[in-house]
């Protein structure tokens, strides 16, 4: 941001050289990239005025001028300008004089005629641009004469070169930096007047409607009898030391409250608003719009628009729309001050590749209490220059109001904290500066924030105020106070290096994958079109097609990692990964789920994985699982299965599906497992419970049934367990066999079951009493046979 020292003294009493006022304020905390002593080569420059005019002698289209420039010297310039007469006071350029971009002026003769230096455009002293002067810069009567251009125009003050972070939009602008400076040098602040009064009613008036939550606030002002010329030297001179080309006073006068205030303004042609609302919405895809800058541009959806019933007429926060524009004959015009999300400027501005100074400022969120000021601000100014008359009605509407902030804090810690001995009132006085309403009672400081200090929400932003206006050169030099505090590691830390160590137990080793895939890996793994694995988050800026979306699962990055082990000849493999996926909700932010992936290839390993499964769940505690086959696609239908514990899915495993294989080059069969972690996590119970052996013994029997192929050992062993009651102390699967003297369709498994009373010693009769029990429910239920 440009910060003209001049202006700058319209709000402050600055009374130190540029460079010294640079210095300060880079301490105390706004920093200073640069400093522009922009007019500082012109030299020699004087306002003169034209006592005498008459025609030269040899040429038709010059004039020979006598000059009066200042205790009564009078000089002869010879000129070929139009715009003058006598007693016109003009900016003179003497013998040895140096103009805007270094050209130097000399004494000499035109067409014979003696010319003792030249008369200066405003082009020439540097105040506009190429090309857009016609003439000489006249000066307003009363001028001193025989004073330097530069202090009468006010050009000697230099501009500072500030950059304002992203936390600190109410610096963007003059009386933004006012205050910083004011505060820096224990000066008083000028506010700028916003008193003025409404003598006209709208025989038109207009209402405003807002249908989209990226418009906070919109206020509408009508302006009647307007007259469009140019701004006062005033206006023109301190946007110019600003970077802003002046155009007329309403423009002109928009841009000069914007600069000064922080808040952009907008000004319509009544004209052009063809209905009595006025209608913010978001735009639909492929909308075309031509700019001020006229530029015809394709919008993207979710474009804040500005529109009446018929048309667009602006684009909101970023620039006018061309048909709108004030014009030389316009005299009614709608005044807009309004507030947009910052999020979705940053986003509208990036596609259509256009940053103006309005969305410089919204795209940081600025305060929308910041309109009602600058509307009023803008209006007496309309007055001031008597540009036109200011109808009554305003129009408001504030869907999202801010409020301040209130904070609590103690003096003993803003000191502790930052090294010093500052006193509770040095601390109001540093805060109050701040435009903060401080209350001390006490040691407790209570700092109630102004609306446009967003960034100040806990009592260390409040430290760092005072430290920064206190001034950081005064704090003293103190070695710090180090303290070692060895804290233990969270729930999920701690059980993440306990699964860590299961799996490096169990003879896996750990793998690393991107979380990032391409849309062709989710096809490799078969998920269905209308799966909601298909609702990816999209990188913008990806490093490839093939790192394109955020992965939804990870089985398609184990398969990478299986592939590129078997291509380099590795006989077998048996690899896990901890890692996040991430799940689009159509929230601002994806679900990021942990979850385990285990990949192995090299034999049959179905029932490892399973068995690897059940290590994990009996080291945390995980009970109630059960077992049922799985359908997703990727798996083999006939050799997966999904788990829940206590009625909750939390994982699947199992052959891979033969083209899932095929899709990465894989002939040999490959077994995954995935599991929720977030739920694991959450079920688990690492608290170890112990009991004494037991004094009484176990009685063994074995069971062997036959049951159809469609009967999974989970279902068996449910109904063992219910049906064995308290004496049944553990049931386990020791044979599963298919073949001869086996019926088609039919399979024989065995299980061990072990029964104890922890009380006495059990009998024959007492434990065949509950084995038969056993037998004769899974004959009733799943139509097993003794074997």
């Amino acid at each position: 941001m440009k910060l003209p020292v001049n202006w700058l003294k319209d709000y402050v009493d600055v009374d130190i050289d540029i460079k010294t006022l640079g210095d300060r304020l880079t301490m105390s905390g706004s920093k200073v990239e640069g400093i522009e002593e922009t007019f500082k080569i012109i030299e020699n420059v004087v306002t003169g005025k034209i006592v005498e005019l008459g025609k030269h002698p040899e040429a038709d289209k010059l004039f020979v001028c006598q000059v009066d420039t200042g205790n009564g010297s009078v000089i002869q310039i010879v000129t070929a300008a139009t715009n003058m007469k006598e007693g016109d006071t003009i900016p003179v350029a003497l013998h040895g004089s140096t103009l805007w971009g270094g050209l130097k002026i000399k004494k000499g003769k035109l067409r014979g005629v003696e010319s003792n230096g030249m008369f200066c455009s405003m082009e020439e002293l540097g105040l506009a641009e190429e090309g857009t002067c016609d003439g000489l810069m006249i000066l307003k009567d009363g001028t001193p004469l025989g004073k330097d251009i530069k202090d009468v125009l006010g050009l000697n003050g230099g501009v500072l070169d500030l950059e304002i972070t992203s936390n600190r939009p109410d610096c963007l602008s003059m009386l933004g930096m006012a205050r910083e400076t004011a505060a820096t040098l224990g000066l008083r602040l000028r506010q700028p007047g916003y008193s003025y009064t409404a003598t006209a009613v709208s025989d038109e008036p207009v209402s405003v409607s807002i249908d989209t939550d990226k418009c906070r606030r919109y206020m509408a002002k009508e302006i009647v009898n307007v007259k469009i010329e140019e701004s006062p030297e005033w206006i023109q001179s301190r946007l110019l030391e600003a970077g802003v080309r002046p155009i007329n006073n309403i423009v002109d006068l928009t841009n000069f409250v914007m600069l000064e205030l922080g808040q952009p303004l907008h000004a319509f042609d009544r004209r052009e608003i063809t209905s009595g609302t006025i209608r913010i919405a978001e735009s639909v895809e492929g909308t075309k719009f031509t700019t001020l800058d006229s530029v015809e541009r394709t919008l993207n959806s979710g474009t804040v628009l500005i529109q009446d019933d018929s048309k667009v007429i602006g684009l909101g926060g970023i620039m006018g729309g061309l048909d709108s524009e004030i014009k030389e004959d316009t005299t009614r015009i709608i005044l807009e001050a309004a507030n947009f999300d910052g999020v979705s400027i940053r986003r509208s501005e990036g596609f259509l590749g256009l940053k103006t100074e309005a969305s410089l400022r919204f795209n940081k969120d600025i305060d929308p209490n910041l309109c009602e000021l600058a509307v009023n601000r803008f209006c007496s100014l309309v007055q001031e220059l008597k540009a036109g008359d200011i109808v009554s009605e305003t129009v408001d509407v504030y869907n999202a109001r801010r409020v301040p902030n209130t904070i609590s804090l103690g003096v003993s810690y803003v000191n502790s904290f930052i090294g010093t001995d500052i006193s509770g009132e040095e601390m109001v006085r540093i805060l109050e500066s701040l435009d903060m309403k401080a209350e001390l009672d006490g040691d407790i400081l209570t700092v109630t924030t102004p609306t446009f200090r967003g960034d100040l929400n806990i009592k260390e932003d409040i430290t760092e105020e005072i430290a920064r206006i206190y001034g950081y050169d005064r704090i003293p030099a103190t070695v710090p106070s180090i303290r070692t505090v060895r804290s233990g590691k969270y729930p999920v830390q701690r059980m993440r290096d306990t699964l860590k160590q299961v799996l490096v137990a169990s003879g896996l080793y750990e793998s690393i994958a991107y979380s990032f895939i391409s849309r062709k890996d989710l096809d490799k793994v078969l998920v269905p079109a209308d799966s909601d694995l298909r609702k990816v988050v999209e990188i913008r800026n990806p490093l490839g097609e093939d790192y394109s979306i955020m992965r939804t699962t990870s089985v398609p990055s184990m398969m990478e990692n299986l592939s590129r082990n078997l291509t380099r000849s590795n006989p077998e493999a048996a690899l896990f990964e901890i890692g996040r996926i991430y799940l689009d909700r159509n929230e601002v932010l994806p679900l990021e789920k942990e979850v385990l992936t285990v990949g192995m290839y090299g034999g049959d390993l179905l029932f490892e994985v399973k068995g690897l499964l059940e290590t994990i769940f009996e080291e945390f505690g995980i009970e109630k699982v059960a077992y049922d086959r799985s359908k997703k696609v990727a798996y083999h239908p006939g050799k997966s299965a999904d788990v829940s514990a206590a009625g909750e899915a939390i994982g699947t495993f199992g052959e891979i599906h033969p083209s899932v294989l095929d899709n990465y080059g894989i002939d040999v069969p490959c077994y995954v497992l995935e599991l929720d972690l977030d739920t694991l996590y959450r079920k688990a119970s690492l608290a170890r419970k112990y009991s004494q052996l037991p004094k009484y013994p176990a009685i063994t029997r074995d069971l062997a049934v036959l049951v159809d192929d469609s009967v999974l050992s989970g279902q068996i062993e449910a109904v063992i367990t219910k049906q064995g009651g308290a004496l049944l102390e553990s049931v386990k699967l020791f044979d599963v066999y298919k073949g001869l003297q086996v019926p088609e369709g039919k399979k024989s498994i065995a299980y061990s079951l072990v029964y104890r009373n922890q009380d006495r010693t059990l009998t024959d009769g007492e434990v065949q009493k509950v084995h038969d029990k056993i037998l004769r429910s899974l004959e009733y239920q799943l139509g097993a046979v003794l074997r």
